[in-house]
């Protein structure tokens, strides 16, 4: 098990904080995971699971507000962050049973489970597969079948078509990074310009990180496959259908200035969901997280309450 160092502190804005990191080996990856600095280790465990391109980083914010209420706990999942690869794992009922061997490993009770993006399609199945292991679900903008993509969306779709994903992709890296970086941040968030300078400088540092893996490629395009493959899906290998099957209470949460998930999908989704609240930021992007993790902190400690 290796250790990492953490930036925190009083003077260090909240979504710049970094939580201790350490390494498990589970299912024969060194899976880097970060722990909530902070938190009893009596309280119940939570799972904070990133989305494609994102790392756990993702939920800085968020866990540090909840230190009070759970021992949280965020991985890198493979092949993005800092842990490597695992051949098998890109689609998202794999990750599924990875992250099902790291709750054994870790927690000795059900967990609150935090998804975002493909993130929260991971954790729907998550929840499906091992039911007793999980006692409510977060799901801030979930990757589940929505048969209107967003324009935005598309970009993702090529990335999934094999050869021209790679061509796609080869092409962006040419682009410049200043340029680069901004558009990514108008894709994920719904008001770059209101951004702390923090934060942003944590969302350039982790760009910086993917181009400098060479396998952070790879990782990227598996995984906007496995979301295109959950798309397309049967009727009865649907994602729906592992909704369908949660009974713990669960949170949506969409961003009305979302570009990658469309959030018209959110009434259906609260009506799949046997036992759903549903919270709509009209302000948000992608990663309500990470621009209104107070908001997002607030409709937790109502679910659980």
């Amino acid at each position: 098990m290796e250790s990492y160092g953490s930036v925190t502190g009083a003077t260090v804005p909240l979504g710049a904080q970094e939580w201790p990191a350490r390494t498990v080996r589970v299912a024969g990856v060194e899976l880097l995971v970060r722990d909530v600095p902070g938190a009893a280790k009596d309280l119940p465990p939570a799972l904070f699971v990133h989305g494609l391109g994102g790392s756990s980083l993702n939920w800085t914010a968020l866990g540090l507000l909840l230190n009070d209420t759970v021992r949280g706990l965020a991985p890198d999942l493979p092949g993005f962050g800092r842990t490597p690869p695992l051949a098998g794992i890109g689609g998202i009922r794999q990750q599924a049973a990875l992250l099902g061997e790291l709750m054994d490993a870790e927690f000795d009770q059900p967990a609150h489970v935090f998804g975002n993006s493909m993130g929260g399609a991971v954790a729907v199945a998550l929840a499906a597969l091992r039911p007793r292991q999980v006692a409510s679900l977060t799901l801030i903008s979930p990757a589940l079948p929505h048969p209107r993509p967003s324009a935005t969306a598309v970009w993702f779709t090529a990335l999934a078509i094999p050869r021209l994903g790679r061509m796609v992709l080869d092409r962006t890296k040419r682009i410049p990074f200043d340029r680069r970086l901004e558009t990514g941040l108008s894709m994920v968030f719904g008001d770059p310009r209101a951004l702390p300078p923090e934060l942003r400088t944590v969302y350039e540092d982790e760009l910086h990180r993917r181009d400098e893996q060479p396998w952070g490629a790879q990782a990227t395009l598996d995984g906007a496959r496995s979301i295109m493959l959950s798309y397309l899906a049967p009727p009865r290998r649907s994602l729906w259908v592992d909704v369908a099957k949660v009974q713990v209470p669960v949170q949506l949460i969409y961003g009305g200035k979302d570009r990658l998930v469309d959030a018209r999908i959110r009434t259906k989704a609260q009506r799949a969901f046997p036992d759903a609240r549903l919270l709509y930021l009209p302000r948000s992007g992608h990663v309500a997280q990470m621009e209104h993790p107070e908001l997002v902190e607030k409709a937790f400690r109502q679910l659980i309450a």
